[in-house]
C-alpha cells in the first residue's frame, strides 16, 4: 500500500493519500490544493475516491479545485452531506467566512466498503464530533478524523456535536479494534488503538 501525509493543513489538519495498484483515495483535503495536486502527481495514483471524515472547513477547503483537476468522486456520510453548503453547519462562520461546496457525489453508509486497487476501505460511522463524522479502516490502519487523536479526543462543541454519541463511537466501534491497530488521526500524530486504551486521558 502507498501511503502519504500532508500535515500543512488549515489548524494543522491532516491530508492522507492511500492506493495501490495504481489506484488512489485522498482523505480530508484540508491541505492547499497546490500541495495535495503535487503530491498526487508524485505518487503516480488516479484518484478514484475524495473521502471527508466529516464536514468541517479545515477538512475539505480544497476539494472542489482538486475534484475538478482529478475527476475524482467526493464522498461523504450522508448525516455530513447538507453542511458542504452551509458556512455555519461547515464551521467556515467561525473564520468570518462564507464558504460553500458543491454537494458530494456519494453519500456513505456505517459498514460500506470502498475498493481501491487491492484495498477494502471500511466505513465507520463514528457520530459525536459531526453527526456524518466517520472513520476509516484499511487493513490495520484507521484513519480516525477528528473522532480520536493521541491523547485526546475531538471537540463535541461545535454546534453538530455530541459528547455522548462522541464516547460512544469511540467505546463502542474504535475500542472493539485490535490493540495493534495504528490510527491516523485528522491533527497530530499517530498512535495505536492499543497505546490510547491505555494512556488517553479522556478513557
Amino acid at each position: 500500500m502507498i501511503y502519504k501525509r500532508l500535515n500543512t493543513g488549515m489548524l494543522g489538519s491532516n491530508c492522507y493519500l492511500i492506493g495501490d495498484e495504481g489506484e488512489g483515495v485522498i482523505i480530508d483535503p484540508g491541505a492547499s490544493s497546490r500541495d495535495i495536486l503535487n503530491m498526487v502527481e508524485e505518487s503516480g495514483l488516479k484518484i478514484k475516491y475524495i473521502i471527508l471524515t466529516h464536514a468541517h472547513l479545515d477538512h475539505i477547503c480544497s476539494m472542489d479545485k482538486i475534484r475538478d483537476k482529478l475527476g475524482a468522486q467526493v464522498a461523504v456520510h450522508e448525516k455530513d452531506a447538507a453542511a458542504l453548503s452551509d458556512s455555519w453547519a461547515n464551521g467556515a462562520s467561525l473564520f468570518g467566512a462564507n464558504e460553500t461546496y458543491r454537494d458530494a457525489d456519494v453519500l456513505l453508509k456505517d459498514g460500506q466498503i470502498l475498493k481501491v486497487g487491492n484495498l477494502e476501505l471500511e466505513i465507520i460511522h463514528t457520530p459525536g464530533h459531526t453527526e456524518g463524522s466517520i472513520c476509516i479502516k484499511v487493513g490495520n490502519k484507521v484513519f480516525t478524523g477528528d473522532t480520536l487523536f493521541r491523547m485526546s479526543i475531538g471537540r463535541s462543541d461545535l454546534g453538530r456535536g455530541d459528547h455522548e454519541d462522541l464516547m460512544n463511537s469511540i467505546y463502542n466501534k474504535l475500542m472493539a479494534l485490535e490493540d495493534n491497530v495504528e490510527i491516523y488521526p485528522g491533527h497530530g500524530t499517530t498512535s495505536t488503538i492499543g497505546y490510547e486504551r491505555v494512556n488517553n486521558p479522556f478513557f
